[in-house]
């Protein structure tokens, strides 16, 4: 590379993910295949619209790739109809919104403290200003989704989309119950499984396809692939709304070179060791979770059933969630606040950590690394924060990642 700055600056990157432990739920670490292909040639070409329907020239080659991601991704899911071509997880969210609703349309989904999303209807998001989107909400004592309250706010409020999926809520959901109350009120059912969909394509939670109108997901995350969207559906109609929400509705010419880096993602997730490797990363995120509660840490839910789960760090050990995350990156740990149900802490600041497994998967730790990392956690959080005893645990941490290369 002929800039040195940006180069230098790559190179700084590489050398803070391979000497951290990453555990922000939402990132994962791609193969050296999806690497080469989110950096080729692809991105050259411009290709407004859809295989065969394209306008520009020169598109024969681009044509056969999209239509490739797009039948591995319809296999992975066992799926109709896809589209490939949003951009990230936000704007498959707004294109499939566009596609089934007006504005000013009634929504249900789960609220943003609660575990939710902020595409799911925050004020602050083009979801909330566009929709009148009201919340469901998990039950205070246990912190499991209350199925009851919400089958009352569906035949309620007689919304025109409901909407499934969560960016920080530990356990499985039932996408059955929710979509036949949703249907047996003459609601649409949506489900956005971007933090869960490589769990879903290894066969190790309920497929929403089975039962959701529509499904928007990213496709980085636990599907360890390029930083982008997906929509999904089995239902013509919506799949012909969906592809003129995303182009010319939103979006102009695709990624091209992101849509060879899925396509190359889906394929990984078809065989057989991306199933042995989500088995992994429920067995690490479990072991986690379970050795913070044997030392002392108030974890959300009790536990996980999935990739993520939060603890209580205000409750657990006095301080906040932005306290946590500040003092654990000065060790080299990676991970973010966030709120937890029914906080009394901002959203900047929160009462809890979100946590997950599926970075350090990928790098190779399995239930006896997860363990360390738990003592790790455990003694940074609860330190006399002097230089010299962050400067000893950060020398741990490094030790840790030596034998794991990320690069």
């Amino acid at each position: 590379m002929k800039d040195k700055i940006v180069k230098e600056l790559i190179e700084k990157e590489k050398k803070r993910q391979n000497h951290n432990i990453e555990l922000i739920a939402s990132e994962n670490i791609v193969s050296d295949d999806v690497l080469r292909t989110q950096g080729s040639i692809l991105t050259n070409k411009y290709a407004e619209g859809y295989p065969g329907r394209r306008y520009y020239g020169g598109c024969e080659v681009i044509d056969e790739i999209e239509q490739l991601a797009i039948d591995r991704v319809k296999i992975l899911f066992n799926c109709k109809y896809a589209n490939v071509q949003p951009h990230s997880g936000s704007s498959a969210n707004m294109a499939a919104y566009r596609a089934v609703l007006n504005k000013g349309d009634i929504v249900l989904s789960m609220a943003l403290d609660q575990g939710g999303h902020l595409t799911h209807g925050s004020s602050f998001n083009f979801s909330g200003q566009d929709y009148q989107v009201h919340s469901y909400y998990v039950v205070k004592e246990t912190q499991l989704i209350d199925y009851d309250a919400l089958e009352e706010k569906i035949k309620e409020l007689k919304p025109k989309l409901v909407i499934a999926g969560a960016s920080s809520y530990a356990r499985k959901i039932d996408f059955e119950r929710i979509g036949k109350c949703a249907h047996a009120n003459n609601a649409l059912f949506m489900v956005d499984m971007a933090h869960i969909a490589g769990i879903v394509a290894a066969g190790l939670h309920q497929n929403p396809l089975d039962y959701a109108d529509i499904v928007t997901s990213t496709t980085h995350k636990t599907l360890r692939g390029p930083r982008g969207g997906i929509i999904l559906t089995n239902n013509e109609e919506i799949a012909i709304k969906v592809n003129k929400s995303v182009f010319p509705g939103l979006q102009g010419g695709p990624l091209m070179h992101v849509i060879a880096a899925k396509a190359v993602c889906f394929g990984e997730a078809l065989l057989p060791s991306f199933k042995e490797y989500i088995k992994q990363v429920l067995l690490n995120t479990n072991t986690l979770a379970e050795k913070l509660k044997e030392l002392g840490y108030f974890v959300i839910t009790g536990g996980t059933d999935n990739h993520v789960f939060a603890i209580n760090v205000k409750k657990s050990v006095g301080i906040t969630g932005k306290d946590g995350e500040e003092l654990l990156d000065k060790v080299g740990i990676t991970c973010n606040k966030n709120t937890i149900p029914y906080d009394d802490e901002k959203t900047s600041i929160g009462s809890g950590l979100r946590l997950g497994a599926a970075a350090v998967t990928s790098r190779g730790f399995k239930e006896k690394e997860m363990v360390e990392v738990a003592l790790l956690l455990d003694e940074t959080l609860k330190c006399d924060r002097k230089v010299e005893t962050l400067l000893a645990i950060r020398k741990k941490v490094k030790k840790l990642t030596s034998k794991f290369k990320a690069f």
